[in-house]
C-alpha cells in the first residue's frame, strides 16, 4: 500500500541560512532518500519552495478566487512530502520517524487512496 509522508516545518531557517548550512540541513534527507531507494520503499518525493510562494485557488458560487499564502496559523508549513511504499501503517510510521523532517517538525502519514 501507499502512504504519503507529509513533511511539515518552519521553512525560515532554511531560507535564512548559508549556502553551506542548508547543505549541512539537506544531508540527513540525501541519506534517508538512500535509505528509501535501497529498501524499495521510495516512489517518489520532492521537497517545495518556500510557503510564502505558495497561492490558493477557490472557486466560490462559480467566481475564482486566487490568493497569495502562507495561510497556516502555524510556523510549520507543507515543506515536502514523500510516496513510499509500505506493508501497513505501521512500516509507514517507522519510515516518518527515521524522516529528517520529524525531528524538527511534524510528519504526517496519510494513506494513498487508489483511483485504480
Amino acid at each position: 500500500m501507499q502512504y504519503m509522508l507529509l513533511i511539515h516545518l518552519d521553512d525560515a531557517p532554511f531560507v535564512a541560512a548559508s549556502e553551506e548550512q542548508r547543505n549541512q540541513m539537506t544531508a540527513p534527507y540525501a541519506a534517508y532518500n538512500e535509505a528509501l531507494i535501497k529498501s524499495g520503499a521510495m516512489v517518489s518525493g520532492e521537497r517545495l519552495k518556500p510557503a510564502s510562494l505558495s497561492t490558493v485557488v477557490r472557486v466560490r458560487d462559480e467566481r475564482t478566487e486566487v490568493l497569495d499564502g502562507p495561510f497556516a496559523d502555524t510556523k510549520e508549513q507543507l515543506g515536502g512530502f514523500y510516496i513510499i511504499e509500505a506493508s501497513d501503517m505501521d512500516e509507514a510510521i517507522k519510515w516518518a520517524a527515521r524522516c529528517p523532517g520529524a525531528s524538527h517538525g511534524t510528519v504526517e502519514v496519510r494513506p494513498v487512496w487508489s483511483m485504480g
